[in-house]
């Protein structure tokens, strides 16, 4: 833990919104009670933790169990498109494949949702109109975050009013390792609170960019108590993204804040999952460490978009016995 006091953060001017649960409402009370309630957390044991997270992905499971895991990690892909060059063509093909993964097979399950840049949203509603499929929208200067705060709620404000089911915002990583604390607390409520009712809010952390797990821990807690209903890894832009590590000490955070407060908040790793063996792997941290609870993509997802293909062909190949390999799925 650091051993000198950080800058003093600058003031903020978001609402500080009661979103903290009863049991911890004193920690958000002012940035020393903030910065004290994270500095105390306890410390991680980066040997143990990588320790168990591979211990786990050693799980193996029998067919009946994988058919069961594919069907579930399907379930939880959030399908995924931010480049410059998208179109409203690609979103509405992704739409369409969010709805029907696999049009040979209409027993494939859909997608959890669909996830685009704010002006896509309308687009996305459309293409996925009448199914389950919920869409979801990056806001508040993805992936970088560096903008100020009346541009990011802007943001998210554009992406509520053309439909957004889901906004997933990125917090200011600067402001974070620079210890200010409550900046970003202030900042997560009130993109929460411009959310309202009709949207719920992924935070996502950058963990490739948090340096240690301790901070990760810290992330994780204060992404909570400012109000998000599931915290995220990454963007999917740096270099380092999801690893089972961090994913697990995610899910303890988790895990250890409905103990304390009886809220449940959702998990979500994004980059780097690209393989059915790997989906499955995050899937038995979930079942271990989270709980059953944490077993349905209200509560988790897998930013990896990617990772659809594999699924499908591991699909296919557990149906007919045969690999169909990448030319039977559609190229995103």
């Amino acid at each position: 833990m650091p051993t000198t006091a950080p800058d003093a953060p600058p003031a903020s001017d978001a609402p500080r919104t009661p979103a903290v649960p009863a049991a911890l409402a004193d920690v958000t009370a002012s940035d020393g009670t903030l910065r004290r309630f994270l500095h105390g957390l306890p410390g991680v044991d980066a040997v143990g933790l990588e320790a168990r997270a591979a211990s786990l992905g050693t799980r193996s499971i029998k067919t009946t169990a994988k058919a069961y895991a594919i069907d579930l990690a399907i379930s939880m892909v959030d399908l995924t498109t931010l480049e410059g060059a998208d179109t409203p063509g690609k979103v509405r093909a992704l739409g369409a494949k969010a709805v029907h993964p696999d049009p040979t097979d209409r027993e494939t399950p859909s997608t959890a949702a669909v996830c685009v840049y704010p002006d896509m949203v309308a687009v996305a509603k459309r293409a996925v109109a009448g199914s389950a499929v919920k869409v979801a929208s990056v806001a508040t200067a993805f992936p970088a975050g560096r903008a100020a705060l009346e541009v990011k709620l802007a943001d998210v404000r554009e992406a509520v009013a053309a439909g957004a089911d889901e906004i997933d915002m990125v917090i200011d990583r600067g402001a974070f390792l620079a210890g200010h604390y409550m900046k970003v607390h202030d900042e997560i409520a009130a993109v929460k609170e411009t959310c309202g009712s009709s949207a719920r809010l992924k935070v996502i952390f950058e963990t490739g960019e948090l340096s240690t797990y301790d901070n990760i821990r810290r992330a994780s807690w204060l992404g909570m108590l400012a109000g998000a209903d599931f915290i995220k890894t990454s963007t999917g832009k740096v270099a380092v993204n999801a690893t089972p590590a961090n994913t697990l000490l995610m899910l303890e955070a988790v895990r250890d804040f409905r103990a304390q407060t009886g809220v449940q908040v959702g998990v979500k790793p994004a980059g780097g999952i690209r393989s059915t063996k790997d989906a499955v792997k995050f899937l038995v941290l979930v079942n271990e460490t989270a709980g059953e609870d944490w077993l349905d993509n209200h509560w988790f997802r897998f930013g990896a978009s990617s990772l659809l293909n594999d699924l499908l062909m591991q699909r296919q190949k557990l149906a007919t016995g045969r690999y169909s390999g990448p030319d039977y799925v559609t190229v995103d």
